[in-house]
Order: C-alpha cells, then sequence, then structure tokens
C-alpha cells in the first residue's frame, strides 16, 4: 500500500524591502542665459582697458596674469568684471571640483574636475591667497572660447600640480548644486546616502566669483573673500599660450 502523500510545504516567508537610499531632491536647475554679447565698441574699449591685466608674469615656470589687488570699487566689485556663483566641492580625499553658474539656481556654465584633493586645496586657503593657473595651448586654426578648452595644464602658487579638466555634469555635479541652491554663500559638508566614505566626507565653499575677461585667451575668476575683507582668496587664470 502506497504511502499517503505528504503535505505541500508552507510558502517561504516574506521578504523585508529593500533598504532605499534617501530620496534625491529633484533637479531643477535654469538654463544659463545667452546674452547678446557687447558691441564692437564695447569689446574693443574693454579689451584696451584690461590689457595690463592679461599680461603674464615673467616667470619660467607659470604664466600667471598679474593680480587685480587695488583695482575693486567701493561695492566689492572688481572694476569690468561680472559677478557669478561658484562652488568648490569633492570628498575630501579626492579631487577638486569647481563649477560656475551664473546664479546659484541656473546649471554650470563650466565645470572643472582639478589635479588636487579638496581637502588640500581648502586647507592651502585657510591659510593664505591661493592663486592656480591653467595653461593650454593656442591652435591659430581653431576658433574654440577659452573657457571650452577640453583640458588644461595646472599649477597652483607656481607649482605644476598636473591637469585641470572641463567635463559635463553628471548626476551627482546635479544632486550637489541642487541641494546648494538655496545657499548664495558658505561651506560645509553635505550628507550622504552611505555610511562607508573611504574618500572622506563630500565638503563644499561656495562664493560669489568676479569673472574678468583680459583677451580672447585669458580669462580670470576671483573668488572674492566671504568676510568682506580686501582682495580675492583664490584666483583662478585660463591662459593659452
Amino acid at each position: 500500500m502506497a504511502p499517503p502523500p505528504s503535505p505541500p510545504a508552507p510558502p517561504p516567508p516574506p521578504q523585508p524591502p529593500p533598504e532605499r537610499s534617501p530620496a534625491r531632491p529633484q533637479v531643477a536647475l535654469q538654463q544659463p542665459s545667452h546674452k547678446k554679447g557687447p558691441s564692437k565698441s564695447a569689446r574693443l574699449f574693454r579689451r584696451f582697458r584690461s590689457v595690463f591685466r592679461s599680461f603674464p608674469i615673467i616667470a619660467p615656470t607659470c604664466k600667471i596674469p598679474v593680480s587685480l589687488h587695488g583695482t575693486r570699487l567701493n561695492d566689492g566689485h572688481i572694476h569690468g568684471g561680472t559677478r557669478m556663483t561658484g562652488t568648490l566641492y569633492g570628498f575630501r580625499k579626492a579631487r577638486v571640483n569647481l563649477a560656475i553658474q551664473e546664479n546659484s539656481r541656473c546649471l554650470p556654465m563650466l565645470l572643472l574636475e582639478l589635479s588636487i584633493p579638496t581637502g588640500k586645496l581648502l586647507q592651502e586657503m585657510g591659510s593664505g591667497l591661493v592663486r592656480i593657473a591653467l595653461e593650454c595651448e593656442k591652435n591659430s586654426s581653431e576658433r574654440t572660447k577659452i573657457i571650452d578648452e577640453p583640458i588644461w595644464t595646472m599649477y597652483c602658487n607656481g607649482r605644476k600640480t598636473g591637469y585641470g579638466v572641463k567635463r559635463e555634469p553628471n548626476e551627482e555635479d546635479l544632486n550637489v548644486m541642487q541641494l546648494l541652491h538655496a545657499v548664495s554663500m558658505g561651506a560645509g559638508v553635505l550628507p550622504s546616502e552611505t555610511a562607508d566614505l573611504p574618500d572622506g566626507e563630500m565638503t563644499y565653499m561656495r562664493a560669489h566669483f568676479e569673472r574678468v575677461v583680459g583677451s580672447r585667451d585669458s580669462e580670470t575668476y576671483y573668488m572674492m573673500n566671504m568676510e568682506g575683507n580686501n582682495g580675492p582668496e583664490l584666483s583662478i587664470f585660463f591662459v593659452r599660450i
């Protein structure tokens, strides 16, 4: 006689729902405006006015244009400059990123990855003025805007420190910009989705930058001191040679 059939196995217990990462804010940044450029006469006047600013320092290692100390107006602007929003951010032990925006609610018009750790750059800025020069070779057959050059040789306070690379913002960059869209100036640590941070915390510093166009082959961004003291804390020079 055949044994009775065994009872059916009980159903497996329900699986716990997967842990969700904190929801990222929806990116709602605006496109940069495409303003009409100045007239020919205005461009010639601006070039004449800023010609001395575009001269490099005579040095064998790095061609950084001269500083603009002493040329600020009483309202805190550099004469001939355009105010922008600039953000330095990155994990402390990883390379620092620089994002330039028309204002804090716009998508970046310029995003650079610099070959210096975020923590080291912020430490040097805390000890004094930092000057970064980004140099590339001039190609007479191209009409590329200077900030659209893809790669630069980088110098920090006259010392060659590697390269700066322009890139398009990825999801993480846009998330940072969205988190900081209401911040005009400040510094701190951004929240992380994970507790495992091998490169340290995500830190940022945001301030007003003054953009000064010296010529077609030189452009400078001056990060103004958040405490209102004279002179910039950080100067970034773009030079085609």
